[in-house]
């Protein structure tokens, strides 16, 4: 006899001592209580005991679900302890100069994030005359005007936190340390325009000064004339022919009209 015969004969056997009626009991009762079991195996997302936002609750004596946040909570990762390199500002006052080392590539990196956002009003010169202003837009001042020449570097990077007259605030658009590299490099698109020579260290006084004096003292060089190669003899060039006037063409002749 098979094993799958045998175990067929051994479910008759205890299932016919229960009867027609108890059977036809049972088989209900167990599928009620296979739904049950299936029904508790699923939890999903939207059975979790939580109040969705701005719901209204009967928890709380206000009815509010939100919370109020507890005093001096700050988010993590947005302390902003420094006050100056977030905002800069410093006692009420913008901030000299930029919060960390100016290098070549803090420079390179200004200068990128300013012609994607600055540059279409101020211009790539920051002569306040860029592309949205010849089509309409009102011009904003000159970057090489002396009021903005002796700004803080910080009212910038301010400009650009909190917006100014018609402009927005670009905070959403520009990270803070793409800010400051934009600072950065307005300060150096002013010093390109109209730097001093006493502004700069005394090195590079004094390596420009030398420059200035030898190319003051070599004298400037003449046109150069056209080599001929060796051994060749150059036939003097004939004399142009004199210009004669053309002669002027006849007065046309009128008759009288009788």
């Amino acid at each position: 006899m098979s094993s799958d015969l045998r175990l067929r004969l051994r479910l008759r056997l205890r299932l016919w001592p229960l009867g027609p009626r108890r059977l036809r009991r049972a088989v209900p009762a167990c599928l009620l209580v296979l739904l049950a079991a299936l029904a508790g195996c699923r939890h999903d997302m939207q059975n979790q005991n939580k109040m969705r936002p701005y719901r209204e609750s009967t928890f709380y004596p206000d009815g509010a679900s939100a919370r109020p946040l507890p005093a001096h909570t700050v988010a993590r990762g947005d302390l902003r302890a420094d006050e100056a390199y977030y905002t800069g500002i410093r006692g009420g006052k913008p901030i000299a100069d930029v919060p960390f080392p100016v290098t070549r590539d803090v420079l390179l990196r200004g200068e990128q994030r300013y012609d994607i956002f600055c540059s279409p009003c101020h211009g790539r010169v920051g002569d306040g005359l860029g592309m949205i202003v010849t089509r309409g837009y009102k011009q904003p001042p000159s970057f090489h005007s002396e009021q903005l020449r002796s700004a803080q570097v910080g009212w910038f990077f301010s400009v650009m936190t909190q917006g100014f007259g018609v402009m927005p605030s670009y905070a959403a658009q520009v990270p803070v340390a793409d800010r400051w590299a934009i600072a950065a490099y307005i300060r150096a698109l002013q010093y390109s325009q109209s730097a001093r020579l006493s502004e700069l260290p005394p090195a590079t006084q004094q390596a420009i000064a030398g420059e200035l004096a030898a190319s003051a003292a070599s004298p400037a060089p003449g046109p150069a004339a056209p080599a001929s190669p060796p051994g060749s003899a150059i036939p003097p060039m004939p004399a142009p022919p004199s210009a004669t006037p053309p002669p002027s063409p006849p007065a046309p002749h009128t008759s009288e009209v009788q």
